[in-house]
């Protein structure tokens, strides 16, 4: 791991005091709720546990009164650390949200498009089943007759591999809003009745996902200066005999479990398993960090989540992904439905990252 932990004080956060981080407190609590009645996060290579992080967690249960208050909270629990990858570079900061799409439960020609739960033949690859033959990267593969071996991918399955196994949850109307709800890992599916069902993420082919934006950009569809999910989404609206094509070039294929929708306000429930807190989850590279862990982000360019004002806010880690890589990546969870994904979209700034660690456990890291 290529970092440097360097201690600073609250007052060197730009912009910590006119943060209002009450609702990180709140998640805090749905973190504590989990690890003491299901499991334990894993450790990150960073070290920070969850019993390091177990005194934050139950000082949470405590009633916050206000802003300040909810400030004094994490000073008195954490010690800020600014992460400085070894590289030489500054963080980044992509953001994701959770569509909110119009479905079917049965297929008609409007609605055709389906999202699938995951199937049977699907089964976890680890070092003691994977074949001799098959890229470590995968961490699914197909069971037949016996034996394991890569999966279809998405465009076997777009060509009918998994029809008729009654498998299909729901059906769209757009294979372009179906590839972006496997982008996200999670959506509101919205019935003819007017009733919202949940999916979130089960399962995948296994295949390495491949941007379809880079290959635009590759090909000099679309300006790397300016790509976004609605420019993509532009680009595929206007050469719709090309749609095919561009998607199969990600062979990565998601799979989903259906959830209740049991508060409006929140996003679905995440790879921390706990709901995701708008504006205020982010997204984090597991191998190294912790979830539950807090994680101040300063971003001067990032002014469109903001109302034009500079990003600087206390995140917590509460979600991974198989693109946020590295001590200072993290993707911003910015809410659900288009008005979230038009601020998500176009989400790719530098950012400076300051880790929350808590007291008892910083001495470790040059300060106690």
């Amino acid at each position: 791991m290529t970092l440097r932990l360097e201690p600073v004080t609250f007052s060197d956060l730009p912009g910590w005091q006119d943060d209002d981080p009450t609702a990180v407190i709140e998640a805090l609590r749905r973190c504590h709720h989990h690890v003491s009645t299901a499991k334990p996060y894993r450790t990150g290579s960073l070290g920070i546990s969850v019993d390091d992080l177990m005194p934050a967690f139950s000082a949470a249960s405590m009633n916050v009164a206000d802003a300040a208050a909810a400030r004094a909270f994490f000073e008195q629990q954490f010690v800020a650390f600014s992460i400085r990858p070894e590289t030489g570079k500054t963080g980044f900061v992509t953001a994701f949200y959770e569509p909110e799409i119009e479905v079917q439960a049965t297929a008609d020609d409007t609605f055709r498009y389906p999202i699938y739960r995951r199937p049977i033949d699907l089964v976890d690859i680890d070092d003691t089943n994977r074949p001799v033959d098959m890229d470590p990267y995968f961490a699914f593969g197909r069971l037949h007759d016996g034996v394991v071996g890569e999966y279809p991918d998405r465009p076997a399955i777009e060509q009918g591999f998994l029809a008729g196994r009654g498998l299909e949850i729901a059906y769209a109307r757009s294979k372009v809003d179906v590839f972006f709800v496997h982008v996200q890992g999670a959506a509101r599916l919205v019935y003819p009745d007017g009733s919202r069902r949940r999916i979130t993420y089960a399962a995948k082919t296994g295949h390495y996902f491949s941007p379809i934006g880079k290959l635009l950009i590759d090909r000099g569809e679309i300006d790397a200066a300016t790509v976004s999910m609605m420019s993509i989404r532009g680009w595929l609206a206007a050469n719709p005999d090309q749609v095919d094509e561009v998607l199969w070039h990600n062979r990565s294929f998601i799979f989903f479990r259906e959830a209740d929708v049991h508060d409006e306000r929140l996003g679905p429930v995440a790879a921390a398993k706990v709901s995701l807190e708008p504006g205020r989850s982010l997204a984090v590279d597991r191998l190294i960090h912790t979830f539950g862990v807090p994680f101040f982000i300063s971003s001067d360019s990032l002014t469109r989540l903001d109302a034009g004002q500079p990003f600087r806010h206390l995140m917590l880690a509460l979600d991974t992904g198989s693109a946020i890589v590295g001590p200072a990546r993290g993707d911003i969870f910015t809410g659900s439905g288009d008005v979230a994904g038009e601020l998500a979209g176009a989400v790719r700034n530098d950012a400076d990252f300051y880790i929350f660690i808590p007291r008892a456990a910083a001495a470790r890291y040059g300060n106690g």
